[in-house]
């Protein structure tokens, strides 16, 4: 297919084909070309976990609520926030870095090097800190002063930080269901869940946010719940 076929041919599909699996191979492909999906900062502030055992399947149905297209899957798809992880990942940009510039000392970066080093080690933990949401409402008030004045980021509360990293995963779970459907699978994404029991159910640390569940399988021709409708164009799209 078509870039363009892909795209119209993903369906929110609410019941796959039980007497059709899917390779698991395969999907975890799909997962890896999620990866190098866009995100804030390349914090890559996620990770996927790709339930296939019946037994955890059958539980994390439970969790969905027993929506059909969970009762479904073949196989499901976990995407976790962690944000909690910002250092770590901060690190990890951070040696990459030294990498790319073949181990130079620092003092020796040019001007391009030397604001991705300050971004990583300076700017990151500026952004991600934050103690009992009091420093996130100190940086805000202080952003907000600023903007008086000129254009400034804004957004540096512990709850805007968390609708960063959920908005970087939620392109990555479109990446994923894109890829699914060029390779003839299936998804439903889903938020109808029990976050709480998912956690419990992947040993999650408290850190850790559930963002969607995808459901993956192949289709049958009653999991496609009517036309595809949307509000009309004209309305939404505003040329400026």
């Amino acid at each position: 297919m078509t870039f363009t076929e892909v795209v119209n041919h993903r369906r929110s599909i609410r019941k796959f084909n039980p007497d059709k699996p899917i390779d698991s191979e395969i999907v975890k492909q799909c997962i890896q070309q999620a990866t190098i999906a866009p995100n804030s900062s390349n914090m890559q502030l996620w990770e996927f976990y790709h339930v296939t055992s019946s037994d955890k399947l059958k539980k994390l149905s439970n969790y969905c609520f027993d929506q059909s297209a969970a009762e479904t899957a073949q196989q499901m798809i976990v995407f976790v926030v962690r944000k909690d992880l910002w250092r770590k990942r901060a690190k990890a940009n951070l040696k990459h870095i030294n990498k790319v510039t073949g181990g130079k000392d620092p003092k020796d970066y040019n001007r391009r090097e030397k604001f991705a080093n300050t971004y990583y080690t300076k700017l990151i933990p500026i952004t991600y800190f934050d103690f009992l949401g009091i420093f996130g409402w100190l940086k805000y008030i202080i952003y907000w002063i600023i903007g008086l004045f000129r254009p400034i980021y804004r957004q540096g509360r512990k709850s805007d930080m968390r609708i960063v990293a959920h908005k970087s995963i939620g392109l990555a779970a479109q990446t994923f269901m894109l890829s699914m459907t060029d390779v003839g699978y299936d998804t439903c994404p889903m938020e109808g869940i029990d976050t709480l029991r998912i956690k419990k159910l992947l040993n999650l640390p408290f850190g850790a946010e559930i963002n969607m569940v995808v459901a993956c399988g192949i289709r049958v021709p009653e999991g496609i719940f009517g036309n595809r409708f949307r509000i009309p164009f004209e309305e939404v799209y505003k040329s400026v």
